[in-house]
């Protein structure tokens, strides 16, 4: 089906900051009962980036996560603002969290983080043939990075260490491009 069943009767703007909006919409749900439905719209692109060096070390970033009250380790990711390059956003990311820079980048895929609520949209980007540069981490930004074994990476995400969602998704993608022999 891709006509839209839903129907909106008015909309309202609830909040807006510099990287979220919120609006409120009264709708007519598909089986024609009244309703709300709530969308947050974020006003950048999420970009992950999936670092693999010639030895199969990928790297993460540590920090405490505000919204979760927990710590988190993650690939670096960021974003990228509507309308700039989002491999230029990649490279930015990569460089201030990791202080890393690639020669070689491929787009992993695209994906939607939460499109029950949200129509957050996220690049995973590969990274590869590294070299060490400085980080340079935002003022938010609290960081601890280290290098690992990219199958002890894939041992956290299945043990839960790793909960986040670009990260996960990522792991496991390039874990299936490797048994697929299409990454070596």
């Amino acid at each position: 089906m891709t006509q839209n069943p839903w129907t909106i009767v008015s909309e309202k703007n609830v909040y807006s900051n510099p990287w979220i909006a919120l609006t409120e919409y009264d709708v007519i749900n598909p089986n024609g009962g009244k309703g709300i439905y709530g969308k947050v719209h974020f006003k950048n692109i999420a970009i992950g980036v999936m670092v693999l060096d010639e030895a199969m070390n990928t790297y993460l970033v540590g920090q405490y996560r505000f919204t979760l009250n927990a710590y988190s380790w993650e690939m670096p990711e960021g974003g990228c603002p509507v309308g700039s390059s989002p491999l230029d956003s990649a490279k930015r990311e990569l460089l201030e969290e990791t202080g890393l820079m690639a020669e070689e980048w491929t787009e992993l895929f695209q994906m939607h983080l939460s499109n029950s609520v949200s129509d957050e949209l996220a690049i995973i980007y590969l990274a590869r043939q590294l070299t060490q540069g400085t980080a340079a981490p935002e003022e938010t930004e609290q960081l601890e990075v280290k290098k690992i074994p990219f199958a002890e990476m894939v041992k956290m995400v299945d043990d839960g260490r790793i909960t986040d969602s670009m990260t996960v998704a990522a792991v496991y993608k390039v874990q299936l491009l490797l048994l697929q022999g299409k990454l070596n």
